[in-house]
């Protein structure tokens, strides 16, 4: 072999090694913060085919309906308690901090968390839709099907 062409197949080999290399210690890095997105049928039973099932301690984000009446508040702290149910069972998700002011009961949201056991979700984020056409695609497909009452509201209020 042409000792030029040796040199050149030599520095072409280094640099695919060199970029894969990179690539891979890239996605390595980024494994731990992917935040996938979780029904709670899917965190319970498994997501996918193969129904895997996210691990005490992963990041995650997950949606569905916030199940009326099950709204508990600390009254000396932030700490709040709620139930979230899609089609299947219900998940708890804990979350320390001012909700948003569109969060009701009977109502689609989103939380961004940890999870702590197999069906209880530490949020450090709690989103809730912005009016009442809009709710993201993954939330519309995983609540589909279920029926919900509104929270009734007080006509008298105020009189």
């Amino acid at each position: 072999m042409n000792p030029r062409r040796k040199k050149r197949l030599i520095t072409i080999i280094a640099l695919l090694l060199g970029l894969s290399s990179a690539v891979g210690l890239t996605l390595y890095a980024l494994q731990e913060n992917i935040n996938l997105f979780y029904t709670p049928s899917e965190l319970i039973e498994g997501k996918g085919k193969d129904l895997e099932k996210p691990s005490i301690g992963q990041k995650l984000r997950i949606g569905g309906m916030v199940v009326p009446g099950s709204v508990k508040r600390d009254e000396n702290s932030l700490f709040v308690e709620f139930k979230l149910i899609d089609s299947g069972p219900m998940v708890t998700i804990r979350y320390k901090g001012i909700l948003p002011d569109l969060f009701r009961e009977g109502q689609g949201i989103v939380a961004q968390g940890t999870l702590v056991q197999s069906d209880v979700v530490e949020a450090f984020e709690v989103l809730a839709k912005h009016d009442e056409e809009y709710m993201p695609e993954e939330v519309a497909e995983a609540v589909k099907g279920i029926k919900h009452e509104k929270p009734k509201y007080n006509s008298n209020y105020g009189n």
